[in-house]
């Protein structure tokens, strides 16, 4: 999340909630699973790091690592087991050893508190064979192959190498040496016109997207609204707990006790509709839900974090919240609500195996996103909110299928009209500016440096694929980013512009509705 809007998250949350005693403001009520999902934490990064990534211990406890805060455990209390792909973390009797082990196809998985590493199997798997063909050998965008050519008349050398200075070298432009640049990628009018990298990286590196995926996670619902299994605006297709507690664990195999519920209501009182029943896939994209926020709230002691790195299940965590606004009326950046989309998308596909096939059936392996894993829990939900690993050049591939209005070599693979509701403004945003439309950032209304239609996926530690329509330009940057405040975005799109054409008028947004 962007850090120029956390601070307006915070506050949006902080207005609604209730008065706090100040003892409460000064205990920790958490301590323990906050201990618990930052060994949680430091497992799963360090495995997605050696096994996905391919980098070094010492590259991670220097990168990821010192990115993600906090003290990880030294090294000496990290078990590696190279040959099973394996990382523990932890020996202490008072907090639980945490695990990750790699999974073919879904990189690493966070076990739960009491598995151990016999348990591996248990944990879900995808054998589907790679892509054919050498990406090496297959010309950009569908492989990585660029050849060498002339910049596009009126592109600017000396522009974009001064735009790759101010990206890379942050404090000399007014930055901090907490804002690590790992890549800088610049496309115009469909062809890679500047690319560099951090020592240690290159084009082939994943790294973690963070909130990035969020854009992912909306692509790929959008893909199956536009072939009619979900509507915008019919009720989500979820089992809300508690009244329909059993039904979640059937249809997504928690693998926790099964629970019986005594009727509610009872009988002699009349039925009330549950009120989650007026949430609507469109709520959620915009983050609108009105849900509890336990994000905000909590964190990773309560929130998400249980589901990244705990070892919980991410689809029942995100339903188990109760309605406090009215949907569409309240703003509130929530990794539950995106995650509550992908459970949407499960629901409708039925099918444990397709759904993990789906990311790379219908999308990944159509526009050669073939470096891109996708993240699950342990039930096998997608964490699609934050837990993919990917690099620089899938980024750009996935922001040239929204710049080329969903299509790909001249076929169709996300409904133009869905690129169109993506970046425009959530209602709820309207009195702040319009900053987000639907699992993308949009430049606020404020701010007249950068072309307005431009928007941006955006995830923590600097991850940002930029479009912008008006200039046929899209811009990544991955980061590393620490203490705040966080990398620039738009400024970094005002950097690039300098080097590229002036732009072409915006095009006027098509209007989705729930039949579209």
């Amino acid at each position: 999340m962007p850090r120029f809007t956390r601070g307006l998250a915070a506050a949006l949350v902080l207005a609604t909630s209730a008065t706090r005693l100040p003892a409460q403001d000064r205990f920790d009520y958490h301590e323990f699973t906050e201990a618990l999902t930052d060994r949680g934490a430091q497992a799963l990064h360090t495995c997605n790091g050696l096994f996905v990534s391919n980098r070094t211990l010492e590259q991670i406890y220097a990168g990821e690592l010192r990115a993600a805060g906090g003290e990880p455990l030294p090294p000496d209390r990290v078990a590696i087991d190279r040959a099973r792909q394996t990382v523990a973390v932890g020996a202490e009797r008072d907090v639980p050893v945490m695990r990750a082990a790699m999974r073919p196809g879904l990189g690493c998985v966070v076990m739960a508190p009491n598995q151990t590493f016999d348990d591996i199997d248990q944990l879900p798997a995808l054998r589907t064979p790679p892509l054919s063909g050498n990406p090496d050998a297959i010309a950009w965008p569908n492989g990585d192959l660029v050849p060498e050519k002339p910049l596009p008349p009126g592109v600017s050398r000396p522009a974009l190498e001064a735009a790759g200075r101010w990206a890379f070298d942050r404090v000399a432009h007014g930055g901090h040496a907490g804002q690590v640049t790992l890549s800088l990628l610049v496309v115009y009018r469909g062809d890679i016109v500047f690319e560099r990298y951090a020592d240690g990286v290159d084009y082939r590196t994943r790294t973690r997207t963070w909130s990035a995926a969020k854009s992912i996670a909306g692509t790929l619902i959008g893909i199956a609204v536009g072939r009619g299994m979900l509507k915008l605006d019919d009720p989500l297709p979820v089992a809300w707990p508690p009244d329909e507690l059993n039904e979640l664990h059937m249809r997504h195999r928690t693998r926790m006790p099964m629970v019986t519920l005594d009727p509610w209501p009872p009988a002699n009182r009349t039925p009330v509709a549950d009120p989650r029943r007026g949430i609507a896939l469109r709520h959620v994209l915009n983050m609108s839900s009105g849900l509890y926020p336990l994000d905000n709230q909590y964190g990773g002691s309560i929130g998400s974090g249980l589901s990244y790195f705990g070892g919980w299940n991410s689809a029942y965590q995100a339903a188990d919240r109760g309605l406090v606004r009215e949907p569409g009326t309240m703003w509130d950046y929530e990794n539950f609500d995106t995650l509550l989309g992908m459970l949407a998308l499960r629901s409708v596909i039925g099918n444990d195996l397709a759904y993990l096939e789906y990311p790379r059936r219908e999308l990944f392996d159509k526009i050669g996103m073939r470096s891109t894993v996708p993240g699950v829990d342990r039930f096998g939900n997608f964490v699609l909110s934050s837990q993919v690993y990917t690099n620089a050049r899938d980024l750009a591939r996935l922001a040239l299928l929204y710049l080329n209005r969903g299509t790909w070599d001249g076929r169709r693979i996300l409904p133009e009209i869905w690129v169109d509701f993506s970046r425009t403004a959530a209602p709820a945003t309207a009195p702040f500016g319009n900053f987000y439309g639907a699992q993308w950032w949009l430049v606020q209304d404020a701010r007249t440096d950068v072309p307005q239609d431009a928007y941006t996926m955006a995830g923590a530690q600097g991850q940002y694929a930029i479009v912008v329509p008006s200039h046929d330009l899209v811009i990544v940057r991955r980061g590393l980013d620490g203490a705040a405040p966080g990398f620039p975005t738009w400024d970094l799109v005002a950097q690039v512009i300098k080097a590229i054409p002036k732009g072409r008028p915006a095009k006027k947004l098509m209007t989705a509705t729930g039949q579209d």
